[in-house]
């Protein structure tokens, strides 16, 4: 189960790949400011997290209207991410949390996916500007995506 609706979202600073080289991803960056809509995927270069990836690139400027920040997860590298990230036209800021550290403290790891390894689950989660989460979701399975209407919706809320 990941943490709860209602909870503070714990607080994380993870690398990100970027022209500018490795920089940090902080989920306190947003505090006071705005939302954060935090996206915990799987794998890079897999076929559901691609599509996904893709539709909210696709649909950013939504998210920005409704005054929110978004954030993909995954276990990956930064270097994979960045790789993925420019081979599918993906701008969202993408954060490896490759030692799983904020997989386990969102409560979202999955075991031995695959067989391959433990990665992260596919989870939505909408933290306020205040720090608390204002919408979580995990997905049944790996190819199962969040409810990105509902998101958007704790988003106008």
């Amino acid at each position: 189960m990941p943490i709860a609706v209602g909870t503070t979202a714990p607080d994380f600073s993870l690398k990100s790949k970027t022209a500018d080289g490795l920089v940090d991803v902080k989920l306190s960056d947003n505090a006071g400011k705005k939302a954060t809509v935090v996206l915990f995927f799987p794998l890079a270069f897999t076929e559901v997290c691609t599509q996904e990836f893709c539709d909210v690139t696709a649909g950013l400027a939504q998210y920005a209207d409704l005054g929110a920040d978004v954030i993909g997860i995954s276990v990956d590298s930064p270097f994979a991410q960045e790789a993925w990230a420019k081979a599918n036209n993906i701008t969202i800021t993408l954060a490896s949390d490759l030692n799983k550290e904020v997989t386990v403290a969102y409560d979202v790891l999955f075991p031995m996916l695959a067989g391959v390894g433990d990665t992260s689950t596919r989870a939505a989660f909408v933290v306020e500007a205040d720090g608390v989460v204002k919408y979580a979701e995990q997905t049944a399975t790996p190819t199962d995506l969040p409810n990105f209407d509902a998101v958007k919706a704790a988003l106008g809320n």
